[in-house]
Formats: C-alpha cells, sequence, structure tokens
C-alpha cells in the first residue's frame, strides 16, 4: 500500500489521523490519592536509613581544588545512582575530575534531565562548632533539628532527598512517572572547567536531546517557608591575578628585606594598583575598558522583583548577612534590583608575603589576588576575560598574570516552559504562594543546557530550607520546628509530586 501524499489529507482527515495517533499515544496516569499515599508511607518508614544516606554522602567529601577524593567520589555517585534505579550508570572522563552519567528507563513517555554535583567546598574544622563531615543532627533554635556538614544543603542534601524519593517510589511497587537522565559533576565548586565535555559527550547529549528540561535539587524555602522559583542564574568567572618579580622584570626575584623597599620595587604593590583600575573607587562599578555591558533590566524582572521584595524582610536579611547598609544607601527594592541585574568583580583572597603572628619584614617576590567576576546576560565568559586581559595590557600592567581557574555564562530559562509551569502547579496545590525571581545572584553551569546546541529549560527545585553553603556549620533542616517550612520528609514528597506533575 502506498503512502497518501500530504496533498491527499484533507484538514478533516488530518484532524481525525492526529485524534487518532493521540488516543493510541500511551499516557502517564496522574498520580492518584492511593499512590500519593503509598508512596508517602514508604518515605516515612525509609526516613532513618535516607537521613542515614545523606550522612555517609557527608563524610566523604570530594573536594575539587584540593584533589581530594574525585576519583571515590565519582564513584560514590554512581553508587547510589545504581541504588535509586538507575539501570545504566557510566563514569566519563573529561580531562578533569570524572563525571557521572546514569539513565533510569520507567517506560514513560515523558523524560526529564537531573543536573548534580558530587564535589563540595573546602572547610578548615576549627570554624565549626559540629565535625563537618560527621553530619550531626543537632537542635537548632527556632528552626529544628538540623544536620550540620559539609554539603548538607550545597547540594548533598536536596540531591539526596531526590533520591530518597525514587527509593521510596520504587518500595511502593510502583514505576516513576518519567524517565530520567542523570549528569553530574565533579568540580562545580571550581567553576566546572569541563560540565561542556560531559554534558555535549555525543551519547549524553544524545540522551539531554530526548528530555523536556534539567533541573537541580534545590532547598528553595527560606527560613519563613517562603518559596522562590529562580528562572536563570549569574555566569561567573574564577581567576588569579599572579604579579611576581620574575614575570614583571622589576622587583625581586625572591622575597627580601623590607629596607629595601628604597631601591627594589614591589610585585604586591605592583598588583594592588592593578585591582585599583578594575573598579570605580568605591569598588561598587567596573571600570575594565572594552568589559561587555549587561542587558538593562526589563520591565518585567524589576515587577518580579518589587514583588518579592515586598514580602521579604530586609531587616532580617540585614541580620542574616551581618550588614548595615546597602551599596550607595539604596532602599531594598532598588539593592535588590542591583542584586540580579548588575555584573561584579570581588576579590575574595589576597596573598602575599607574610601572613603569620607578628611581623616579618620582608618584600615579597609574588603577591596573587583570588578574583571571581559574576555574569549577567549580555555578558559572556570569553569576552570578560578578553576584555580584563587587553585592559591590564594597555594600563601597563601586561605582566601579571591571568589564570582561568573555571566559569561559565549566564543562564535563563522563561517562565512559560513546562519546567517552571510544574514547579508553581506543585507549590500551589500545597498552598503555598510561590515568589518568581529573575536570576540567582549566584551561579551554576545551567548554560550548557539552556544554551546551544541543546536549548533546554533548566532550573532547580525542592521544598526544604537550609544555609550556611561554602561557611562553617552548614546545615540542612531534617526536622522543621515552622510547620510552613518542609523538614526532610515533605522535601522528599516535594519530588514526588513534582515528577508526577512533569509527566501530565
Amino acid at each position: 500500500m502506498k503512502p497518501l501524499r500530504s496533498s491527499a489529507v484533507t484538514p478533516w482527515a488530518a484532524g481525525l489521523l492526529a485524534s487518532l495517533a493521540l488516543a493510541a499515544a500511551p499516557r502517564p496516569s496522574p498520580a492518584s490519592e492511593a499512590d500519593l499515599a503509598a508512596i508517602r508511607a514508604q518515605v516515612v518508614r525509609q526516613h532513618d536509613a535516607s537521613v542515614q544516606r545523606l550522612q555517609d554522602w557527608i563524610a566523604l567529601p570530594s573536594i575539587a581544588a584540593e584533589n581530594l577524593n574525585s576519583r571515590e567520589g565519582a564513584e560514590y555517585m554512581a553508587r547510589l545512582a545504581r541504588e535509586a534505579g538507575f539501570q545504566t550508570v557510566e563514569i566519563i572522563e573529561t580531562g578533569g575530575k570524572p563525571g557521572v552519567f546514569a539513565r533510569l528507563d520507567a517506560g514513560a513517555p515523558k523524560t526529564v534531565g537531573l543536573y548534580f554535583m558530587y564535589d563540595v567546598k573546602q572547610f578548615d574544622p576549627a570554624e565549626w562548632s559540629s565535625p563537618p563531615l560527621e553530619a550531626r543532627l543537632v537542635d537548632r533554635p527556632g528552626v529544628g533539628k538540623v544536620m550540620i556538614g559539609r554539603g548538607a544543603v550545597n547540594q548533598k542534601g536536596p540531591q539526596s532527598a531526590l533520591l530518597a524519593a525514587l527509593h521510596a517510589i520504587r518500595a511502593a511497587g510502583r514505576k516513576p512517572p518519567v524517565n530520567l537522565v542523570l549528569v553530574a559533576e565533579g568540580e562545580e565548586e571550581i567553576g566546572s572547567p569541563n560540565i561542556t565535555r560531559l554534558a555535549h559527550e555525543p551519547r549524553v547529549a544524545a540522551a539531554l536531546r530526548e528530555t523536556l528540561g534539567v533541573f537541580m535539587p534545590s532547598a528553595m524555602q527560606d527560613a519563613d517557608g517562603v518559596a522562590t522559583v529562580s528562572l536563570g542564574a549569574k555566569g561567573v568567572v574564577e581567576l588569579e591575578l599572579v604579579a611576581s618579580g620574575e614575570k614583571w622584570g622589576r622587583g625581586p626575584a625572591r622575597d627580601i628585606h623590607s629596607s629595601l623597599k628604597a631601591m627594589v620595587d614591589s610585585p604586591a604593590w605592583h598588583l594592588v594598583k592593578a585591582l585599583d583600575t578594575l573598579v570605580t573607587d568605591d569598588g561598587n562599578t567596573i571600570t575594565i575598558e572594552g568589559y561587555p555591558p549587561p542587558r538593562p533590566i526589563s520591565a518585567e524582572e524589576q515587577a518580579m522583583v518589587a514583588a518579592a521584595t515586598a514580602r521579604r524582610s530586609e531587616a532580617k536579611a540585614k541580620q542574616l548577612l551581618g550588614v548595615q547598609r546597602w551599596i550607595d544607601d539604596l532602599p531594598w527594592r532598588e539593592a535588590n534590583e542591583r542584586l540580579v541585574s548588575q555584573p561584579t568583580v570581588n576579590i575574595q583572597g589576597l596573598v602575599g608575603g607574610y601572613t603569620g603572628p607578628g611581623g616579618k619584614t620582608v618584600l615579597p617576590h609574588k603577591a596573587v589576588a583570588k578574583l571571581d567576576l559574576r555574569l549577567v546576560p549580555g555578558q559572556t565568559r570569553d569576552a570578560a576575560v578578553a576584555a580584563l586581559r587587553e585592559h591590564l595590557r594597555k594600563r601597563g600592567f601586561g605582566d601579571i598574570e591571568v589564570n582561568v581557574s573555571g566559569g561559565y555564562d549566564p543562564t535563563s530559562t522563561s517562565a512559560e516552559s513546562r519546567l517552571i509551569q510544574a514547579q508553581l502547579a506543585v507549590l500551589r496545590k500545597r498552598g503555598l504562594d510561590p515568589l518568581l525571581w529573575p536570576r540567582n545572584a549566584g551561579s551554576y553551569p545551567g548554560f550548557v543546557f539552556t544554551g546551544p546546541p541543546l536549548r533546554l529549560a533548566s532550573g532547580h527545585f525542592g521544598l526544604g530550607h537550609g544555609g550556611g553553603a561554602h561557611a562553617p556549620d552548614e546545615y540542612f533542616v531534617v526536622e522543621s520546628a515552622n510547620p510552613a517550612v518542609a523538614g526532610y520528609d515533605e522535601a522528599v514528597m516535594s519530588y514526588v509530586e513534582y515528577l508526577y506533575e512533569l509527566a501530565k
């Protein structure tokens, strides 16, 4: 039988064929109350095992900046994926720290992508009130019972809750309502230098193209229980500026007595003078010549900020951050507009010479500034770095080394995307009134999903609350003292509900 030409199909017939095809296509069943009740019962039953799984994961820190446990971290991530039901799990070599690629085929019509990170930030145990690798459960006044540990909220706590959701679905005798594609990296905390090689590896990219979008588990509630749905994140560049007598051709080739400053140039002052050219006198506006300009904040973004700041407490924000005023003494709303729309040049560390007790009276031969550059729409990592290099050269600082360790472009996703609309639906069904936010001031490598060639929606989702990311006493709420804030089990159930909502 010869196939019909498209010209032979009348509009009525085309509509009938489309209807028949739609009727014949497999459709996911929305979760019934019985399904959710059965899964919830398993979440409660498995609570202790799920919490122990998180504690065990925290006990193995993978720290890319220190080359610590990266291979072990990847193997552990792969094991966690297999135990959660992913049938195909591979460790992918990237040229840096290994990544993990996994697939869970539930036989569902729709597929969703997951982005995980198995690495964590550095820590100094002396600064913690509870050992950072013991993941102890501690009562925190006004918050509840929390787990304190490096990676507790960033990101092992939320990620473990997503894995716990998959364990509970299987234990309840159900299949996940969507297929899953997992991409996990071990270099997020150093700027994801090899995430493109991982996500764009041919078989990984082919699997991601099947998805309706990619999300990263997160604790999206603040201490009052308000949930924020973010539509993107700033990009970032992590780099070092290094001034040395050797490269400069002036100053000493090794540390010498400080009395000789009367006749010898100082690489440390050379670096300070270079840094001073990057920003205005108050340090708040970038003055790098040729730096890519940010896209102006839109009216829609301004409206989001206005709505959010009307519901957030400025006093509480200042208390949490330990600050008394915002840049330029801006009002609360305008300060937040600046937060979401402006790029930054930040000095995160200055290292040079003697920093121990007392003085040593040396003239250092080398000084290093560790910088991070946050990027907003209209800017790219490559353009920012190129402008910085050229600016230093033109200003007479071309000898200063610019060593880029990682970074990526900003990312944005439409509020109308299925990924975001499903988040809003889940939160509203729970009686929450979520805030829409233009973009996180922090960064994650969502660009690798939202940019070419994949061009997928990407975002964060997950109930729960935590704090102290990158800082001492990082925590994730396990049993909440505030009924408005989800504890661990409710965070787990939020992922169950989200996966079913995405399947619709």
